[in-house]
């Protein structure tokens, strides 16, 4: 009978029967909650004015934009290899955390000047292609009510990895204290959301007007996957995740953001570069 193909030291991901380390995320923050008096059946709050906010952008997204969602699978086995080796003396001598984000970003960042279409807006009869790659990444918030805001990194583009997670770093910590300016709240280009953080395995998130597309970013995990060996197909564990992109498919068809997405995917999943 023939041996099952074995996995080469040089293969990203771990051979299956070694036993992977198990890993619980922490919730960032905690899930919202009301506390009801003894009796009271109900409790009654008003709207505030960024709850409005939040409900009246939703429905104008979704009356606005055609939505569409694709869906990718994404190893990355060699993201994770390049953590291990430095997200010690990162956070050592940065202060931050090398985080997957981080490196999605860095990777979006990229591939936009490759896709013009996905770095666009609609105005009226005329399409704005825009050149400056401005990202920006949801932050949810907790104090004093929960919500969410979307801080802008500008001139993602121009950025290496190390300033990257610096300025997420930075700006997740202002909008969550509230200290952050009103302007760096406006002018993305793009947005990434990042609900897996909690466990999420996929989500279809809302495009962010008046931009045409937004990422998404589901849980990260080690689980198996049939790899290509020199010996042929073998079973391996490696750290694996799905993105989604939600687009605009009066601007966007279906092709343009598979397109953007196998660029994404090929750049995430062949990381060779140190940070």
């Amino acid at each position: 009978a023939s041996r099952p193909a074995q996995v080469p030291s040089s293969q990203t991901g771990m051979q299956m029967g070694a036993v992977p380390t198990q890993q619980t995320p922490a919730l960032a923050v905690q899930a919202p909650s009301v506390t009801f008096a003894a009796g009271q059946s109900e409790l009654q709050q008003p709207i505030t004015p960024m709850r409005r906010a939040i409900m009246d952008n939703m429905i104008a997204s979704k009356q606005t934009s055609a939505h569409v969602t694709t869906f990718f699978e994404i190893d990355y086995s060699r993201i994770e290899a390049v953590r291990a080796k430095h997200k010690n003396r990162f956070r050592a001598q940065e202060g931050v955390s090398l985080t997957y984000t981080a490196f999605l970003t860095a990777a979006v960042s990229q591939c936009l000047k490759r896709h013009s279409y996905l770095n666009a807006q609609l105005k009226q009869d005329k399409i704005l292609f825009k050149k400056e790659i401005h990202l920006g990444i949801a932050v949810a918030i907790q104090d004093p009510e929960p919500g969410l805001l979307v801080p802008v990194i500008r001139h993602a583009d121009r950025m290496n990895l190390r300033g990257l997670a610096r300025s997420i770093a930075d700006l997740a910590q202002r909008s969550r204290t509230r200290r952050i300016a009103p302007d760096e709240l406006f002018g993305g280009t793009f947005t990434i959301s990042n609900p897996g953080s909690h466990g999420g395995l996929v989500v279809t998130p809302i495009i962010n007007q008046p931009q045409v597309a937004i990422l998404g970013v589901g849980s990260i995990e080690r689980r198996p996957k049939v790899v290509q060996t020199t010996n042929g197909e073998a079973l391996a564990i490696c750290t694996m995740g799905l993105l989604s992109l939600s687009f605009d498919h009066r601007l966007v068809d279906g092709v343009t953001a598979d397109a953007f997405m196998a660029d994404l995917k090929q750049t995430l999943e062949t990381w060779n570069t140190e940070p």
